[in-house]
């Protein structure tokens, strides 16, 4: 059986896409929650579970509730190189990553003196950083969330 290539909500608002899965992947999928993925893994998961929620959260000073109660119920984690169909909006964090998605055309833009950020509207793609909080300072997650406010993210 091949390994679970997500986990999270089978139509996410965000996908954040990720090169390598969590260890009890199996387990998560049955029950995901982000606590769950934290106490199974490292510290490194708590970082990216938590800039998961606050990019994605509606309510920007929400984002410890959203990341406790709604991360896996409005975003997921994808591990293949391969854009989900059911996806609202995607998330590439890293060059490495980005590397990985071979036939992936695109025409993001960087932000506004934020070069390390780019958006591509029209395929409703977010390229960043990897997710850590060394590279992703809470400066660069406000001018994110701006960035995808802008293109009508958080509306709905």
């Amino acid at each position: 059986m091949p390994p679970p290539e997500c986990l999270g909500a089978a139509h996410p608002r965000l996908v954040l896409y990720l090169p390598h899965r969590p260890n009890g992947l199996a387990q998560l999928i049955v029950d995901p929650s982000a606590q769950a993925l934290v106490a199974a893994n490292s510290n490194h998961w708590r970082k990216i579970v938590t800039l998961l929620a606050k990019i994605a959260s509606p309510i920007a000073d929400d984002w410890r509730r959203f990341r406790d109660e709604e991360l896996f119920r409005q975003t997921a984690l994808y591990f293949e190189p391969t854009l989900s169909n059911s996806a609202r909006w995607h998330w590439i964090g890293g060059k490495d990553n980005l590397q990985r998605f071979e036939n992936l055309h695109h025409n993001a833009q960087p932000l506004p003196k934020t070069p390390e950020v780019s958006i591509d509207a029209e395929k409703q793609l977010l390229l960043t950083p990897y997710p850590d909080y060394r590279q992703l300072s809470n400066t660069l997650v406000s001018k994110i969330r701006a960035a995808l406010g802008d293109e009508g993210f958080y509306d709905d």
